[in-house]
């Protein structure tokens, strides 16, 4: 019989996505438990070595969705405490966790992106605001995507039809991060692509189409339930379908992630696929794709998370 592990799951945090990671959190330490795991949850805060030294796990799940559990500085402070973890290496998740950087290591690897100028805060401030949205439309033309450089969940992102609509959009995105990424919009198919390594290297689930009822897939439509409607397979051809596990599959490898990563695409009218962004610890709610994406493979939640759980427990040297 497989011992059980003992296995700390860490969920909440003091990010704008708390309440979604408690979430994940929950639904994680719920599947592992029903596994006949160990599982003890714990939130973050000044105490939590001591709590996780008294803890003694065998492996930590870092649920914390947003910069407190996705920006790499938990997970190398996990691994110079000496703590396995369910993760990419820390340098790994600082990469996928910038949105600019996160596009330029995929589009070097062959993937498309969509055309996009980065803008700070201050640059917007000092060069004139009305200079700088002057040139955003120049380049990228009316039909844009504001989003933060940093962040999850779809917080402060806009899209953007027309000019009228572009300085709050920019507003919005320097609400969550001080740098905002402008990028030209690409109407079509919006897909969840889970990758998944559970020991035979990594692997894309059946991809997740994503239809949200407003059309905008926004944090309410991510997160309450009736919003959003999932087909899973995706609604496309095979052809397509393939290109898309290949991207997804080729960004995952660029990234450098590891275990469980969700790669988010968009599929153009012509079947081409762009890749968006990628997330390094993806939600695992009720509403969340990935497990959708677990289930279509025939797989279960638990059957995953436990050996994802085995595969971290025997990590001796976590990379940095």
């Amino acid at each position: 019989m497989t011992t059980p592990l003992k296995i700390a799951v860490l969920s909440g945090g003091i990010s704008h996505e708390r309440e979604i990671s408690l979430r994940t959190g929950r639904r994680v330490a719920d599947a592992l438990t029903e596994r006949g795991h160990a599982v003890v949850v714990l939130d973050p805060d000044a105490d939590l070595f001591a709590r996780l030294d008294e803890a003694s796990p065998d492996v930590v799940w870092p649920a914390l969705h947003g910069s407190s559990g996705e920006d790499g500085a938990l997970l190398g402070l996990l691994a110079a405490h000496g703590l396995n973890y369910v993760g990419p290496s820390p340098s790994s998740a600082r990469l996928a966790w910038s949105k600019p950087i996160a596009k330029s290591l995929v589009s070097r690897a062959g993937v498309n992106t969509a055309e996009s100028l980065t803008v700070t805060r201050e640059a917007f401030r000092e060069l004139g605001a009305t200079n700088v949205l002057r040139l955003l439309v120049e380049q990228l033309g009316n039909h844009l995507v504001v989003k933060p450089a940093q962040g999850g969940s779809a917080q402060g992102v806009t899209v953007v039809n027309d000019l009228e609509g572009l300085p709050r959009a920019m507003v919005d995105a320097f609400t969550y991060h001080d740098v905002a990424i402008v990028e030209k919009r690409i109407v079509g198919t919006e897909i969840s692509a889970t990758v998944a390594d559970l020991g035979e290297g990594p692997t894309v689930l059946p991809l997740v189409e994503i239809v949200p009822l407003d059309g905008t897939y926004s944090f309410e439509a991510r997160y309450t339930a009736g919003e959003t409607n999932f087909f899973v397979p995706a609604r496309v051809d095979e052809a397509v379908a393939s290109s898309a596990r290949i991207a997804a599959l080729t960004a995952h490898t660029a990234l450098g992630l590891e275990y469980l990563s969700r790669i988010d695409l968009i599929i153009d009218d012509t079947g081409v696929a762009y890749f968006l962004e990628a997330n390094t610890l993806p939600g695992l709610t009720e509403t969340s794709s990935a497990p959708l994406a677990i289930d279509a493979a025939g797989l279960t939640t638990g059957e995953v998370y436990e050996t994802l759980s085995r595969r971290a427990a025997q990590r001796t040297h976590p990379q940095q």
